[in-house]
């Protein structure tokens, strides 16, 4: 089975030497093909082995949807050489609970769907956390998460399936019947409040876009990023902490289950559900 992985990047260097790291230990170097949304030789330096493709950043309007059709573009055309495709913003790894799942070629060779779609989790630096080496993989150093049904994201797809707003894009005929699938010990892991030092260079990126010139740009989370950082740190920390069995077993049964069906906009994606407590990572699905 040949899998590949894609994303889009620009400016963000620390989430993106997180992706380059986990995916090539998985897929190999030569099949990571990531689109750099605007010149940075960066990602060049940071990626070396990667197939880097650039494109124009001079119109950013419709931004959101802009990157999904340039994506699912040239997802598609992978699709002529690959088996699946998985696609991740460059802030999110997915991960799998080895027990279950020793490879991706194991859990993606078992589908019966054209899209996977994984229980999210947020990754989150606590006060006391250890420092993350340069080159280092965050995850084995950052145990405390919680679910996330905004992340809880498709994240695979074949066969030209088109990937949108978190979820999977089919004609509204579809919808009401395609299958919502959500395997058990599979995450996608969601870094950006994971390093508190790389999320405050990010936001000065991410605020620059949103109060640039152009219509549909990001909303209030890109817009004002530090007022929305502080608010995520301090809810979570709100969060009673229950043990992983239970967190999973809750999160799987509110996420995994009743999707969000668009009918007349051809959506399928999981619910917006947010988290009822905090939990610990295990260390064998951090160090997958």
């Amino acid at each position: 089975m040949k899998i590949c992985a894609i994303t889009m990047v620009y400016l963000d260097h620390w989430a993106l030497t997180q992706w380059y790291g986990h995916y090539v230990r998985h897929l190999g170097a030569e099949n990571l093909f990531i689109v750099a949304h605007g010149a940075d030789p960066m990602v060049s330096k940071l990626c070396p082995r990667a197939n880097i493709l650039t494109v124009p950043r001079d119109r950013l309007d419709g931004f959101d949807n802009l990157r999904d059709n340039i994506l699912n573009g040239f997802q598609a055309r992978l699709g002529a050489v690959y088996d699946w495709v998985i696609r991740t913003d460059a802030d999110e790894l997915v991960c799998l609970d080895p027990d279950i799942h020793p490879s991706f070629a194991d859990l993606l060779a078992s589908q019966q769907a054209d899209a996977v779609f994984a229980l999210g989790l947020n990754v989150v630096e606590r006060r006391g956390d250890p420092r993350i080496g340069a080159g280092k993989p965050a995850l084995p150093r950052r145990p405390a998460v919680s679910f996330s049904g905004h992340y809880s994201k498709a994240w695979a797809a074949r066969n030209g399936m088109a990937l949108a707003r978190h979820g999977i894009a089919l004609p509204p005929a579809r919808v009401a019947a395609y299958p919502f699938t959500v395997p058990s010990g599979v995450y996608l892991a969601h870094l950006k409040y994971a390093s508190r030092k790389a999320l405050t260079v990010a936001n000065a990126h991410r605020r620059e876009i949103a109060s640039g010139p152009g219509k549909a740009l990001p909303g209030s989370a890109w817009a004002k990023p530090k007022l929305t950082a502080r608010k995520f740190y301090a809810s979570f920390e709100a969060l009673p902490e229950a043990p992983w069995e239970e967190a999973e077993t809750l999160a799987m049964a509110q996420i995994g289950t009743d999707p969000y069906r668009d009918l007349k906009k051809g959506l399928l994606r999981a619910q917006n559900i947010r988290p009822e407590n905090r939990t610990i990572l295990p260390e064998r699905i951090r160090s997958f």
